[in-house]
């Protein structure tokens, strides 16, 4: 039997609470399946960062929790925004 360490029991439990949140509103479930794949990718001795967007993830739950949602924002630095002065 595998055994998670506690960041990893909080992980897997933020994501089955965005599947079961996100069932009834359409759309919502490839895209959170997308976001966990793509972070799975992050190394598990980065561990700020692991929290980090964990701690993102519960504010994006209880946002998507609420019945008036109807899409999920972003947060994502295009390549244009990285190469453009400060203050432009």
């Amino acid at each position: 039997m595998i055994r998670h360490s506690k960041l990893q029991k909080q992980v897997l439990s933020l994501y089955k609470q965005f599947l079961r949140a996100g069932k009834d509103k359409p759309g919502f479930v490839p895209r959170i399946q997308h976001e966990f794949k793509k972070n799975a990718k992050i190394p598990r001795t980065d561990v700020m960062h692991i929290e980090y967007l964990l701690r993102r993830g519960w504010r994006q739950l209880d946002q998507l929790k609420d019945v008036h949602t109807k899409q999920l924002g972003a947060f994502i630095r295009t390549s244009s925004e990285d190469k453009a002065p400060p203050g432009s």
